[in-house]
């Protein structure tokens, strides 16, 4: 567990207690180690996580992070001081974000009935490398180059994920593209998803110019099952889905090695919310699905289950909702209804 900054110590913290209770009542063990890696680390030692840090986790099956960023630390300090060297030591090569909107929240759309989706994001290549660089700091020629790295192997592990995953929902696959514009990349994109999808006949595929594919998102949502995309349009997508569903707050993450040779990381895409961290009213669902979803990477499916049916249950009311949904609750009431929902 890394609770990091912000409210994301009060997440982690009502995480815990809903996982504890889901656990003892399917009768699993889980064993915790915590680490104070965040933004506060940084200001007094000069580092997001010790030196060794990765070695540390390697051990571990899972690893649970609250959110880090705060201010005054830049944020690709934060970013690749920590989140970033996990996800590439430990090969978390897909980044799952399923969206939904439950009964009880109220979507900014006029009509969002039956959105159920995820999106599927390349998380350790595309267009976050780290290839680039920048000359002549300071003078009026200076100039920065960002280099975008696309791998046959990299775009067709994320795209049979999604074919695989896909096959299990409603078989029906969009490939997030800008190949009109982007002349070498993402032509190379389309035409490696392509030949992943001649290996999966039973699922249906679209291709869709990420311009086109965001208006979709917001005019026709539940037209949607799987959407997989590259490291950038997946994060973008995925945080407009988010929206959509009606709160970031109760969007959950997967960092996830498919092989489970390396720990996989699970995450709320909030963020640490200084705004508001320390008034005890952050949104603990976000949270507390990213922990279903650990239980169900960690092949404890009933467990998982029994957690999203208890988050279903205190979203459809007001006073088990909080502030951030329309509702009544702080951060432990919520918590607190999510215990008792699970029995």
């Amino acid at each position: 567990m890394i609770p990091g900054d912000g409210i994301g110590t009060e997440v982690i913290e009502a995480a815990r207690t809903v996982l504890d209770a889901a656990c003892a009542r399917h009768g699993v063990s889980l064993e915790y180690t915590e680490f104070d890696w965040s933004c506060q680390r940084y200001e007094r030692e000069g580092a997001m996580m010790p030196a060794d840090g990765i070695e540390t986790l390697r051990g571990f099956d899972a690893i649970l992070l609250g959110a880090v960023g705060w201010p005054g630390v830049p944020d690709h300090v934060s970013l690749w001081g920590l989140l970033i060297p996990i996800r590439r030591a430990f090969r978390q090569y897909v980044n799952l974000r399923p969206i939904r909107v439950f009964d009880g929240v109220q979507s900014p759309l006029r009509v969002a009935d039956d959105v159920d989706f995820v999106v599927v994001r390349e998380n350790v290549e595309g267009e976050y490398s780290e290839v680039g660089g920048r000359m002549n700091r300071g003078f009026p020629d200076e100039m920065a180059i960002q280099e975008s790295i696309f791998t046959r192997v990299g775009v067709s592990r994320i795209a049979d994920f999604a074919f695989e995953l896909a096959a299990t929902r409603r078989g029906y696959v969009t490939s997030a593209t800008k190949s009109n514009g982007i002349v070498h990349t993402l032509p190379f994109w389309d035409e490696v998803v392509a030949e992943r999808a001649a290996l999966h006949p039973d699922v249906r595929v679209d291709s869709e110019h990420i311009d086109a594919l965001a208006a979709k998102f917001v005019l026709q949502p539940q037209r949607f099952d799987v959407v997989v995309g590259s490291n950038l349009f997946g994060d973008i997508l995925s945080d407009l889905a988010a929206a959509v569903a009606g709160s970031i707050g109760i969007a959950p993450s997967a960092n996830l090695d498919p092989t489970k040779e390396f720990p996989s990381m699970f995450e709320p895409v909030h963020g640490s919310a200084p705004d508001i961290a320390g008034q005890g009213i952050a949104n603990p669902v976000g949270a507390v699905w990213s922990a279903a979803m650990m239980l169900e990477h960690l092949g404890h499916g009933a467990a998982a289950a029994d957690v999203l049916r208890a988050m279903e249950t205190t979203l459809s009311k007001p006073e088990t909702r909080t502030r951030d949904l329309g509702g009544t609750a702080t951060t432990a009431e919520a918590t607190q209804a999510l215990v008792a929902a699970l029995g």
